[in-house]
């Protein structure tokens, strides 16, 4: 049996691979799941898998990030994997180091998305150098989409291959769950306010995902186009580039806003809904754009990577830049009003995600790099 790990910074990320975990048992891997500690992890042991807990920070810790490499080398000194595969920004740079300096032989980053391109001053190049130094420990390098490779290559952080499996991705969508079955739109006419024209934002309500554009955007709109709501899907957090105090007020105030935190299961909030709108400012691959699209719903979202692949002008949904609140608004007032529009972009949503990102696609094109890359001299490492 061929041991793996597959790691990331923080347990809720585990549910990236946990669905992988029975294939690539029977695939001949054992699988070992290290993260920082969170219930997340008990689905990774029901799904046949083990899990070891290394506490990791998504920040810039110095004394923290050194603490969790030692703890990290102790796991690998002890596990003797054949491969690492590290996603998310700070698990990459602690396992890419721990890998190389116990000589775990197979190392794989994926690189969900990048910082640096939207930092400035001396954060940039400290985000920078981490990257670099991540992808100079790597033996392979996945950038999930087009957009992830040409920023690195552009940039210098490395010049080693750099292979996007399929379509990009690293998950991929299950359409029969995300599909607006009676069980989902009987929740949906729940949520559904009938007289209102629904815009829907997913993720956290945070900067740096276009939060505060949003809501200026959308304030404008709802002034000229009262019947018009929109619902934010995410948590708050404060403590990680936090959203402006005017944008708070005008969540707080404004009736035609909701703030629903975040939701276990998004499908009917997405079905209830008329239009998903993406303003962040940066993402590597965003899967609510993936899920939003299976549900049917045209989108709007900024020119960024990963969105702008998902993506088509004028047949899926459009495409707007990021951080400008002026652009969004007469994007989302044409949205509000131009049903044929809408409705042929609609209607292509979910063929277009079907044909690229179907889960079992997506795995099937990991599962191949994975038998590509494991050569048979590594099995009972």
């Amino acid at each position: 049996m061929t041991k793996i790990i597959r790691a990331c910074t923080v347990a809720q990320s585990t549910g990236f691979f946990v669905g992988m975990i029975p294939d690539l048992k029977e695939m001949g891997y054992v699988v070992v799941a290290v993260s920082s500690d969170g219930p997340e992890l008990d689905a990774v042991r029901s799904a046949g898998g083990r899990y070891v807990t290394v506490e990791m920070q998504r920040h810039i810790s110095p004394l923290k990030d050194l603490k969790s490499l030692w703890q990290m080398i102790r796991v690998f000194r002890k596990e003797k994997p054949a491969m690492v595969h590290s996603m998310t920004p700070k698990a990459g740079l602690i396992c890419m180091l721990a890998g190389k300096l116990t000589g775990v032989p197979v190392r794989v980053h994926m690189f969900t998305g990048l910082v640096f391109p939207t930092s400035t001053g001396l954060k940039r190049r400290i985000l920078m150098f981490t990257d670099w130094l991540t992808c100079a420990c790597a033996t392979h390098v996945l950038p999930e989409g087009e957009g992830v490779k040409r920023d690195l290559l552009e940039n210098g952080i490395t010049s080693k291959p750099l292979k996007v499996l399929g379509h990009g991705n690293c998950r991929g969508i299950d359409l029969k769950k995300f599909d607006r079955t009676p069980e989902v739109m009987a929740e949906a006419e729940k949520l559904r306010k009938a007289d209102k024209f629904t815009f829907i934002a997913i993720g956290r309500l945070v900067g740096d995902k276009g939060i505060n554009e949003l809501v200026e955007a959308f304030c404008r709109l709802n002034k000229e186009l009262p019947d018009t709501l929109l619902v934010l899907v995410g948590p708050y957090e404060p403590d990680l580039d936090p959203i402006k105090p005017e944008t708070i007020k005008a969540i707080d105030e404004n009736h035609a806003i909701e703030a629903v935190g975040s939701q276990k299961d998004v499908r009917p909030w997405l079905a209830a809904a008329d239009c998903h709108v993406l303003a962040s400012y940066r993402e590597g691959f965003p899967n609510v754009v993936i899920e939003a699209g299976a549900m049917g719903l045209p989108q709007i979202v900024t020119d960024i990577n990963g969105a702008n692949e998902i993506i088509i002008e004028g047949r899926n949904g459009t495409i707007v830049p990021s951080k400008d609140a002026d652009t969004l608004c007469r994007a989302m007032r044409r949205m509000a009003t131009d049903a044929p529009w809408r409705a042929t972009m609609a209607s292509a949503a979910r063929p277009l995600i079907a044909s690229s990102y179907e889960q079992g696609y997506v795995r099937r094109c990991l599962y191949d790099f994975y038998r590509e890359i494991l050569s048979p001299d590594l099995t009972n490492r």
